[in-house]
């Protein structure tokens, strides 16, 4: 028997509160997270807006501190800048500074995650190229669309060849040459083995790019599994009222 795969990411018991009122009040976003994921897989993340899923995501890239757990990515913490370097976050926004043109964009972004020199600069261009904005290189990205914006975000995740990527509705606002992008990045970082996690509150995004599903509902992991074992014939409401009465 060949032994398991080495853990990518690993979450104990992660609780993650905001506070409300001044402190007087919190609320509860993800309630006692149990998840581990193993290298080299794709999990999908699927559950309603609201269900904790951004919050989950930004815990694992380092952007935010669980309240109470413990959280392990990459053999590390996510508070560590030499495992933030090998992920590649997607965030749902596009929180990136639009004066910018998209090339300086991408070299500011590379250079922080550690890429210099030529090769910083070769997998600018191949990626923009990639993304179908190398004829807007130059172009301030506070003058792209939508569906542009989303496809500098991917290259932006892409540009340090992370190990683990993190998507937040990585198909939300995808026009369709974006859809296309979207496939061959991810048959790219599989071809190196990397670990991926797309979050979608819409399960047919994610459901035929996923090995495994994960249900997310008040917080908390309703169903974990192949996806055709959690879906077992079900609507995406059907999915969401039977995790919500376990």
């Amino acid at each position: 028997m060949s032994d398991p795969a080495p853990i990518a990411v690993r979450l104990i018991a992660v609780e993650q509160r905001y506070p409300l009122l001044f402190g007087l009040r919190h609320k509860l976003v993800l309630a006692g997270i149990d998840l581990e994921i193993p290298r080299g897989r794709t999990l999908g993340l699927a559950g309603p807006n609201g269900s904790g899923k951004s919050t989950l995501l930004r815990i694992l890239a380092g952007v935010d501190r669980a309240s109470t757990g413990s959280v392990e990515v990459l053999g590390g913490s996510p508070a560590q800048a030499r495992v933030r370097r090998r992920v590649g976050y997607l965030s749902e926004d596009s929180p990136y500074p639009l004066e910018l043109s998209a090339r300086l964009c991408l070299e500011l972004l590379g250079s922080l995650q550690g890429v210099r020199g030529a090769e910083l600069k070769a997998e600018t261009e191949r990626l923009l190229a990639l993304v179908g904005l190398e004829r807007e290189a130059r172009t301030r990205l506070g003058r792209y669309s939508r569906g542009m914006l989303r496809r500098f975000g991917l290259a932006q995740a892409w540009i340090h060849r992370p190990d683990l990527f993190l998507l937040d509705e990585p198909t939300a606002g995808l026009d369709a040459q974006g859809f296309e992008v979207l496939e061959t990045l991810l048959a790219e970082a599989r071809a190196r083995s990397a670990t991926i996690v797309l979050s979608s509150h819409i399960v047919a995004d994610i459901l035929d790019r996923c090995d495994d599903l994960a249900v997310l509902l008040d917080g908390r992991v309703a169903e974990r599994g192949a996806p055709r074992d959690v879906l077992r014939g079900r609507t995406l409401l059907d999915l969401y009222r039977g995790a919500s009465r376990r």
